[in-house]
C-alpha cells in the first residue's frame, strides 16, 4: 500500500488567487500560455520542497483592484492508497509512523494528512517566513482558508519519504555535468567502493596514466621539463603526469557522458542538439529516483517521490515525446506534467488531464465531466485523443458536419476576422456526420467554448437538439458562456445554403470549372467544361459539388478570400456562421 497526495489548494500565490486542483497518481496538466500551469508547480515545490529560498514578492498575487496579497496558502491532503490505486481507510505501518500523530480521520474513518504552508513577510529581518502545519480537518473548498492553525500544529521536519524533484523547463546535462548540486552531480557524488576495490581501480589507473606519458613525445617532454623542479627542492622529488585521475574520488571532478549510435561513434554531450541533452538530462533525474528508491528500501523505509516536470516536449520529435512520456511515468510515486504537447496529451489518462483556464473569475481548473461509462471513455480516446489531441490548446471550437466546411469556414472565418482561425487560437472542425458529443463533452469538459454550426436538412435538427439535452441532463452545464448552437437556413445543407441562400452562383462556377479542369492544358476541354458549367441550374450546380465535396471546397475557399467580384464579406457566408464568429468574437471579450 502507498499514499498519494490527491487535492491541492492555493490561493495568493502569482496569477492563483483561488484554485483547488484533484490529482491523481499521473497529472498532465494542460492550458494555453500564462495560465498558471508552472504557478501550480511552484506553489507544490512551496509545500513540499525548497521554493522558500527563491520566493520573492512577485510571488505574491495581485488582486483586480492591484493590491498585492499578505500571505501565500498551500494546501495539500495525502491520502493512502492500495495497489489497484483506490483509496484505502488507513495508512499502512511504515506511513503511519512516518507521519505520526499529524494523521486525521473523516467521520466515516477514511485517514488522511493535510498540511498546510503559509508564506507572509518578515518585516522585521526582511524576506519571508515560511511555515507548515498539520490541519486538523479537510474542510468544503468554500471556507478552507478560514481554517485556523496553531503552533502546536506546526510541522518543524520535512518528511524525507515524501521528496519533491521538480524538473524545469530549462535544462541541459551537458552544463549540469559542471554543477555538483544537480542530479547527476547528486547521483556522482554518491559513489562508494569497497577499499579493496579503490586500491585495485587506482593502481590500473596508474599504469593507464604510465602508459599514457610513455607513448605521448609531447608529455614525456613536459615531464623532463618538470622534473627540473627539484633543483628547488635539495634535488629530491619528481614530476607525475596524470591525464586520467589519479584517485578514485575525484572521477566525478572529470566525468563526462558520451552519446552515439555505438562506441566507436560516441562524442561529448556538448556536441548533440539540446533534444538529446534534454532528455538526458531527464532520465538523469530518473536515475537519481531510482537511487534513492533503492536507499529507502535496503533501510526498510517508506519512499513516494513527488516528480514534477515542466515542458519535456521541449526540443523532442512526435515519437521522441512518446517514449520519454512512457519513461516519465513509470517512475515509482506520484508524476506531475505541465505540457503543450497533443502528442503527450494524447498518449494520457482522459482522467489524468487537468485544464486551466483563465476567465473573469480569475484562474479556474477544469477535469472530464463525471458520470461517463467506458464506453464513452472508449469514444473519447477514439474519436479525439488519438487525432484530435490539439482541441486541448483551443481558445474555441467551431464544429460542423463535414470535409465542405472544414475547408470553407477557416476561410470564412479569416475573411471575416481578418485573421486565420488558428493564429487567435480558434480551432474548424468536421465531426463526420452527427457525432457532435464527444467533442462537446470533451472540450466544455475544460472550459474550451464549442460552437456547433449545423446542417438543416431531414430531421437533422430535431436529432442534433435532442443530443444537446442528453449532454446537459447527463449534467454538463452548456449555458452561453460556453456553448452555443446554430443552424443554417431550413431544409439546407451547406451546398444548399451557397447556392440558395447565398446566391453564390458565379464563386461556385469558378471553384467547380478550377476542380473539374484542374491539371488539363488542353484549352478545348477547359472551353467544354466552363460551358457545361455555366450553363448549369442551381440542381445542377448542387448535383456537381456534392459529387466532388471534397475538392470544390478548396477551390471556393480560395475564391473566398480573393473576392474577385468584391462582394460585401457578409454575402460570402451563412447567416449561422457569420452568428457563430459573432458568438466568439463575445467569448474572446469576456
Amino acid at each position: 500500500m502507498s499514499i498519494l497526495i490527491d487535492t491541492v489548494r492555493i490561493a495568493g500565490f502569482r496569477g492563483l488567487e483561488n484554485i483547488e486542483i484533484s490529482l491523481p497518481r499521473v497529472t498532465v496538466l494542460i492550458g494555453t500560455n500564462n495560465t498558471g500551469k508552472t504557478s501550480v508547480i511552484k506553489a507544490l515545490q512551496l509545500a513540499l520542497g525548497d521554493y522558500s529560498r527563491y520566493l520573492t514578492d512577485e510571488d505574491f498575487h495581485i488582486d483586480s483592484n492591484d493590491v498585492r496579497c499578505d500571505q501565500i496558502l498551500v494546501d495539500v491532503r495525502i491520502i493512502p492508497i492500495g495497489e489497484d490505486g483506490a483509496r484505502q481507510q488507513a495508512f499502512d505501518d511504515d506511513w503511519a509512523q512516518e507521519f505520526g500523530d499529524k494523521i486525521q480521520a473523516e467521520a466515516n474513518g477514511n485517514q488522511f494528512l493535510a498540511m498546510r504552508t503559509v508564506a507572509t513577510p518578515d518585516t522585521v529581518k526582511g524576506g519571508f517566513i515560511v511555515e507548515h502545519y498539520a490541519l486538523d480537518q479537510w474542510p468544503e473548498f468554500t471556507a478552507w482558508q478560514d481554517e485556523k492553525t496553531s503552533k502546536k500544529q506546526q510541522i518543524r521536519r520535512r518528511y524525507d519519504a515524501l521528496p519533491f524533484i521538480s524538473i524545469d523547463a530549462q535544462r541541459d546535462i551537458h552544463q549540469e555535468l559542471k554543477d555538483k548540486s544537480s542530479f547527476v552531480g547528486k547521483v556522482l557524488s554518491s559513489i562508494k567502493y569497497d577499499e579493496s576495490d579503490v586500491q585495485k581501480l587506482e593502481e590500473m589507473v596508474a599504469q593507464i596514466n604510465q602508459a599514457a606519458v610513455d607513448k605521448s613525445e609531447p608529455l614525456k617532454g613536459l615531464k623532463k621539463q618538470l622534473d627540473t623542479l627539484n633543483q628547488s627542492f635539495e634535488g629530491t622529488g619528481q614530476a607525475e603526469l596524470t591525464p586520467f585521475p589519479k584517485k578514485i574520488r575525484d572521477l566525478s571532478k572529470r566525468f563526462s557522458v558520451n552519446y552515439g549510435e555505438t562506441d566507436n561513434s560516441s562524442f561529448s554531450m556538448e556536441y548533440h542538439g539540446m533534444g538529446t541533452r534534454s532528455w538526458a538530462s531527464m532520465l538523469t533525474v530518473k536515475a537519481f529516483i531510482d537511487l534513492m528508491d533503492s536507499n529507502h528500501e535496503e533501510e526498510a523505509i517508506p519512499f513516494f517521490p513527488v516528480l514534477t516536470v515542466e515542458e519535456p516536449e521541449a526540443h523532442l520529435h512526435p515519437n521522441a515525446q512518446r517514449t520519454l512520456y512512457q519513461q516519465l511515468i513509470n517512475t515509482n510515486g506520484q508524476v506531475i506534467i505541465s505540457t503543450h504537447s497533443p502528442y503527450l496529451a494524447a498518449m494520457s489518462s482522459i482522467q489524468g488531464l487537468r485544464g486551466l483556464i483563465k476567465n473573469s473569475k480569475g484562474v479556474c481548473a477544469t477535469s472530464l465531466m463525471p458520470g461517463l461509462d467506458q464506453e464513452d471513455i472508449n469514444i473519447l480516446h477514439r474519436e479525439i485523443m488519438r487525432f484530435r489531441g490539439e482541441i486541448l490548446f483551443a481558445k474555441a471550437l467551431i464544429l460542423f458536419e463535414g470535409v465542405t466546411e472544414e475547408q470553407l469556414v477557416p476561410a470564412m472565418f479569416e475573411r471575416y476576422c481578418g485573421n486565420s482561425a488558428f493564429s487567435i487560437g480558434v480551432n474548424c472542425i468536421s465531426v463526420a456526420g452527427k457525432n457532435y458529443p464527444p467533442f462537446v463533452k470533451f472540450a466544455c469538459s475544460f472550459g474550451i467554448p464549442v460552437c456547433i454550426v449545423s446542417d438543416n436538412d431531414g430531421q437533422t435538427k430535431k436529432e442534433i437538439k435532442a443530443q444537446v439535452k442528453k449532454i446537459k441532463d447527463a449534467g454538463l452545464a452548456l449555458d452561453n458562456d460556453i456553448f452555443s448552437l446554430h443552424f443554417l437556413n431550413e431544409n439546407n445543407d451547406i451546398e444548399a445554403e451557397l447556392v440558395n441562400a447565398l446566391n453564390l452562383r458565379d464563386e461556385i462556377v469558378q471553384a467547380l470549372i478550377a476542380t473539374q479542369t484542374r491539371g488539363s492544358t488542353n484549352e478545348h476541354y477547359i472551353v467544354a467544361k466552363t460551358k457545361d458549367i455555366e450553363a448549369m441550374d442551381s440542381e445542377g450546380l448542387l448535383e456537381a459539388m456534392r459529387a466532388a465535396k471534397a475538392s470544390y471546397a478548396g477551390y471556393l475557399s480560395d475564391v473566398i478570400l480573393r473576392n474577385p467580384n468584391n462582394k460585401e464579406t457578409e454575402k460570402l457566408i451563412p447567416d449561422a456562421i457569420v452568428a457563430a464568429f459573432k458568438q466568439i468574437e463575445g467569448w474572446s471579450k469576456s
